[in-house]
Parts: structure tokens; C-alpha cells; sequence
């Protein structure tokens, strides 16, 4: 099987045992399992307060299902104390019951999480200060060990994803945290997944949200792709020069081939002219016209 396969099932599981409410403590370095009742184990101090509890809930029924009874949404689990030590896995959705003056509960909510990452001053790899701020998305997948390995997950994923953020973007330069957003969220959401998974926190998307560029660099990359634009334009009109020039200089050899052509250009420009509708019209001489008036005038 492979590593693909492996981890789909994995998530299939946690999604599945999600719906159906169970959750196992699963072992941990930090947090043993508990495999049978000695695991329960609280002292002789602590099984007589467990049976003054049920004297005390026997004597005050039906007043004490009150207190007993509690109820967690779909959407939420109960982590149970007693005396201190988690009792079971979690507990919900719906009814369950507590013993009063030993057991305690936290719920805990299963729901996707939204919060904005602080915008973050951070110094590029090619030395440009720029603010980036994001925002991550993050869910419990298992309540017990988001109460059991850390004091506030929630919080504990905000600050982690504001340092993840600084670390990932100080290895980028200005032009990949521009163009390249994709995988820097992608590289980002990574880190904060392999480092919450401990915490029974899964982070789901992580996107950069904005840049924010300093305006004196505003400026100078504005004066930079205004000079770019205006060197290409540069040289766009002298390709167009150079073209109308060839093309002129094969206008003016078909027309050396055959004079009557040079007639025909001009009464042309004459047509062009008087559409137009000039007060002065200029009209040019034609040259064999005046050789032909001096060949004559030398003769006589």
C-alpha cells in the first residue's frame, strides 16, 4: 500500500469516528493510554467521595437529574474528568450524565475555525521589508488530546501560524511571494499541520491574504515598469520607421520602372487634395514638361 493509500485511510477513519462520536485515547509519548481499570485507579479517598456523590444524587432525585444531565450539539464533544483523571473517551453528541462533586467536563468545538494571521513584517531573502498577513482555517479532530496536551489549542494554532508565516516568507524573495502564493499557502499549511497534530488540531487551507509594499518601493517600481514601457514603445516606433522606410524605397523603384507611374501619384495626390476641399491647391510640374520648354527655348 502506499503512502497516498495509507493516508487516506487514515483521514477516512478520523472523519468516521468523528461522526459517530468516537473517539479513542490514542497513545501518545506525552500521554498514556488507558487500557483497563487500573488506569482508573483514584485512591480510597477517591472512592468514598464517588459514593457520597451517588448517596447525595440518591437522596435529592428527581432534583438531582438537574445537575446530572447534560447535553453537547452535533457539532461539539465532552471531555470527562473525575477526580482529575479523564474518564473514557469523548462524550455526545446528546444526553449524557455526570456525577456531581467529582466529574468535570469540557466541551469542545468540532467546527472549522477562521481566524486572520496578524499582519507580519517580514524581511524578504533579497532584503525588502514587506507586511503579510493570511488567514488559516483548522478544526479539533480529536477532543481529548486537544484538552490533555495543550492549554489552549486555539490559540496555541494562532501563534504558530504567525511564526510559520514569518519563517516560510524569510526564505522567499519579493518576486516569489508575489507571483508564487499557491505554494507558499500550500508550504505553510504543511508546516502548521505537522506541527498542531499533537495538539488534535488539523489545519484544512491556509491562504496569504494581502502584501502590503512599502510606498517608497511602490514608487520605484512604478518609475521602473513606466521606464520599461516606455523603452519598448521606443523601440515598437522604430520598427515602424524602419518598415515604412523599406517599403517606401520599393514604392520608388516600381515607380523608376515606369515614369508614366509618377504621373499617376501625382494626379492622385491632386484627387486627395481637393477631397479635402482646400482653398489653395499646389500643382506640381511635371518634370519632362519643363526639359522639353528648355530644349525648345535653346533651339530657338
Amino acid at each position: 500500500m502506499t503512502n497516498t493509500g495509507r493516508t487516506t485511510i487514515m483521514r477516512e477513519d478520523n472523519r468516521n469516528r468523528e461522526l459517530y462520536g468516537s473517539y479513542p485515547h490514542s497513545p501518545r509519548p506525552s500521554m498514556p493510554r488507558i487500557t483497563s481499570r487500573e488506569d482508573y485507579h483514584v485512591g480510597l479517598c477517591g472512592y468514598i467521595l464517588v459514593i457520597l456523590s451517588y448517596v447525595l444524587i440518591f437522596i435529592t432525585f428527581p432534583f438531582s437529574l438537574t445537575v446530572c444531565l447534560k447535553v453537547v450539539q452535533e457539532y461539539e464533544r465532552a471531555v470527562m474528568f473525575r477526580l482529575g483523571r479523564i474518564l473514557g473517551g469523548a462524550k455526545g453528541p446528546g444526553l449524557f450524565i455526570i456525577v456531581p462533586c467529582v466529574d468535570a467536563y469540557t466541551k469542545v468545538d468540532l467546527r472549522t475555525v477562521t481566524f486572520d494571521v496578524p499582519p507580519q513584517e517580514i524581511l524578504t531573502k533579497d532584503s525588502v521589508t514587506v507586511a503579510v498577513d493570511a488567514v488559516v482555517y483548522f478544526r479539533v479532530f480529536d477532543p481529548v488530546i486537544s484538552i490533555t496536551n495543550v492549554e489552549d489549542a486555539p490559540k496555541s494554532t494562532q501563534l504558530l501560524a504567525a511564526t510559520s508565516l514569518r519563517n516560510v516568507l524569510g526564505t522567499k524573495s519579493l518576486q516569489e511571494i508575489l507571483s508564487d502564493r499557491e505554494s507558499i499557502a500550500q508550504t505553510m499549511q504543511a508546516a502548521l499541520d505537522e506541527g498542531t497534530e499533537c495538539w488534535g488540531v488539523r489545519v484544512e487551507r491556509v491562504e496569504v491574504k494581502d502584501v502590503r509594499l512599502p510606498v517608497q518601493l511602490q514608487r520605484a517600481m512604478a518609475a521602473e515598469a513606466e521606464a520599461a514601457r516606455e523603452a519598448r514603445a521606443k523601440v515598437i516606433a522604430a520598427e515602424g520607421e524602419q518598415k515604412a522606410a523599406r517599403a517606401l524605397k520599393d514604392a520608388a523603384d516600381v515607380i523608376m520602372q515606369s515614369p508614366t507611374a509618377l504621373q499617376l501619384r501625382y494626379l492622385q495626390t491632386l484627387t486627395t487634395i481637393a477631397s479635402e476641399k482646400n482653398s489653395t491647391i499646389v500643382f506640381p510640374i511635371p518634370i519632362e514638361l519643363m526639359q522639353a520648354a528648355i530644349g525648345s527655348f535653346r533651339t530657338s
